[in-house]
């Protein structure tokens, strides 16, 4: 007896699949994942978006994702870089909407492959209300966001019985003038601030920070290229922020809070780290 086929995958159909109904041969609408990449670390990549990327198609991806993750895709799969960085788009996020769409109405796997977390200042639900619009199915798959695997890596808790009773993920960049966040809720103490593209704004967020009630000797941590071979942390005080992040340079998250205390960083680079919560002697 001959071996019975697998059935196809539902990340490898084949593209350009004829559905024929009635007296019309119809193309077969493809399908969009919104895939997180996680920050940068192969390793930390999800089962789910490795399978989602083994059937794409094509792979719309951001700019920072690691070539690592990239080469998973099969090598028949086009790439297409809509990087965004400040001040410089490659594509505005309509046209990245329109792209996608495009592709998956021509039969395509898409994937879309984003650093992090998709929902996660992802711009991942503009996406997805961009395919719902359209009546092209749209996935979400949920990767690492770069909070969690800087937290990891530094060994610094976002939340810590009796420091940090609370996380807040905050970003630092808006689309026009300051942030508009609740500092004064951002204050209190006992809890995590973490600030995504905040490194330009640092001097501010820790200006209305203390302004709002935050003590200048809270710690802070800057994290750069979480997970990647290049990891750089900076530990820090709330008033000792700003300058700090002058000579960050890469993607970098700043976090404020009690527990930030424990990071494991070397070298340590701070004005007076003696007055911070928590003593590093608790780590023994």
């Amino acid at each position: 007896m001959a071996p019975r086929k697998a059935p196809p995958s539902k990340f490898g159909r084949k593209p350009g699949l004829v559905v024929v109904g009635g007296t019309r041969a119809k193309r077969a609408l493809g399908a969009v994942w919104l895939v997180g990449a996680g920050p940068g670390d192969p390793d930390l990549l999800t089962f789910r978006a490795f399978n989602a990327l083994r059937g794409a198609d094509v792979v719309v991806h951001d700019g920072l994702v690691s070539d690592e993750i990239l080469d998973l895709a099969p090598s028949r799969a086009r790439r297409i870089n809509v990087a965004k960085r400040k001040s410089r788009h490659t594509l505005p996020q309509d046209d990245i909407n329109q792209l996608i769409v495009a592709l998956a109405l021509d039969g395509l796997n898409v994937v879309r492959l984003k650093g992090g977390d998709p929902f996660l200042f992802g711009r991942g639900g503009e996406e997805l209300l961009a395919c719902r619009a359209a009546g092209v199915a749209c996935h979400v798959v949920p990767g690492v966001t770069a909070a969690l695997a800087a937290s990891a890596g530094a060994g610094a808790p976002l939340t810590h019985r009796g420091a940090a009773q609370a996380v807040t993920f905050v970003t630092g960049h808006a689309a026009h003038g300051d942030p508009d966040l609740d500092w004064t809720a951002l204050a209190r103490p006992n809890q995590t601030v973490v600030v995504y593209m905040g490194v330009s704004t640092a001097g501010l967020i820790a200006e209305r920070l203390t302004a709002a009630g935050r003590a200048g000797s809270t710690p802070a941590l800057i994290v750069e290229n979480a997970s990647r071979a290049d990891e750089r942390r900076v530990l820090t005080t709330l008033a000792g922020l700003a300058r700090a992040a002058q000579d960050v340079k890469g993607p970098a998250l700043l976090m404020v809070g009690e527990s930030m205390s424990l990071a494991d960083v070397t070298p340590v680079v701070a004005e007076d780290l003696s007055s911070m919560s928590l003593e590093r002697s608790s780590r023994s």
